[in-house]
């Protein structure tokens, strides 16, 4: 008799060893996102309360933001009554210390253009509505004072810095800061990619039009109300790590609805 079958046979390979070990793993990982998911996505859902304090401070938005964002907003008492336009416009460089300052674009137009007619809308068509609507509610926020420097120009070295520096005395300061820088980066490729690489500072402003009135929605000679717009100084480019301004550039310019040159 062999040494094997006196042994009872060969023992189970490390690998088979593993395997139990390995899937336990990947399912306790699994059931911990999930856990932290739904317990991230009721705490954005639900009205503020200390509850949220369970979570450092921008670890929740910015989790949720852009691709999990939700709320009951289309439902009574406050429905959705409104649309959000983010436009951008640029100074180019024109040689010899000279700038041009090119027309606005509206930059939501060619990403809502990939959600209509479309039952599969990429999450991207919303961004910069998305972003244009927190800029719109921060700016609401801020003290007269405030929204007097933000008309300011803030464009050489590290803006940011600066213009939140001024904003020091506003207690929303942060918010609007948060909501400004990323409207300006998103605002800063929609540039690049609509005016090309010459782009020195970019302007940005965000406006509201509300719809027909309800009382009115069946009369033919209806119209909107005047949008309430919020504009901002000139800012200088901002670009975040892992930005690639090929890739936005092919995305932006490929939209239905078409805005680049």
């Amino acid at each position: 008799m062999s040494p094997e079958k006196r042994r009872g046979g060969p023992g189970p390979s490390r690998a088979a060893t593993a395997a139990p070990v390995v899937k336990r793993i990947v399912l306790v990982a699994m059931a911990l996102f999930t856990a932290w998911h739904i317990f991230a996505s009721i705490l954005w859902i639900a009205p503020p309360s200390p509850a949220r304090e369970v979570v450092p401070a921008g670890a929740l938005r910015g989790y949720m933001l852009p691709m999990f964002g939700q709320s009951w907003s289309v439902f009574a008492p406050a429905p959705i009554n409104g649309d959000y336009h983010l436009d951008v416009r640029a100074a180019l460089d024109a040689g010899g210390g000279e700038v041009a300052v090119t027309e606005w674009t509206r930059a939501n137009t060619a990403e809502l253009s990939y959600a209509q007619h479309n039952l599969f809308p990429p999450r991207s068509a919303g961004l910069a509505v998305s972003a244009a609507s927190d800029l719109y509610q921060a700016y609401g926020e801020l003290s007269d004072k405030s929204k007097e420097l933000v008309a300011l120009n803030f464009f050489k070295d590290d803006w940011s810095a600066r213009l939140e520096s001024s904003l020091a005395a506003d207690k929303t300061v942060d918010t609007y800061v948060a909501a400004e820088r990323t409207v300006a980066a998103y605002a800063t490729q929609v540039a690049y990619a609509v005016w090309g690489d010459d782009v020195v500072r970019v302007q940005y402003r965000v406006s509201r039009e509300g719809i027909v009135p309800f009382d009115k929605r069946n009369d033919p000679k209806a119209v909107r109300p005047e949008p309430t717009v919020r504009s901002t100084g000139w800012r200088g480019p901002l670009e975040y790590e892992g930005q690639s301004r090929e890739q936005f550039r092919s995305y932006f310019c490929s939209a239905p609805a078409r805005v680049c040159p």
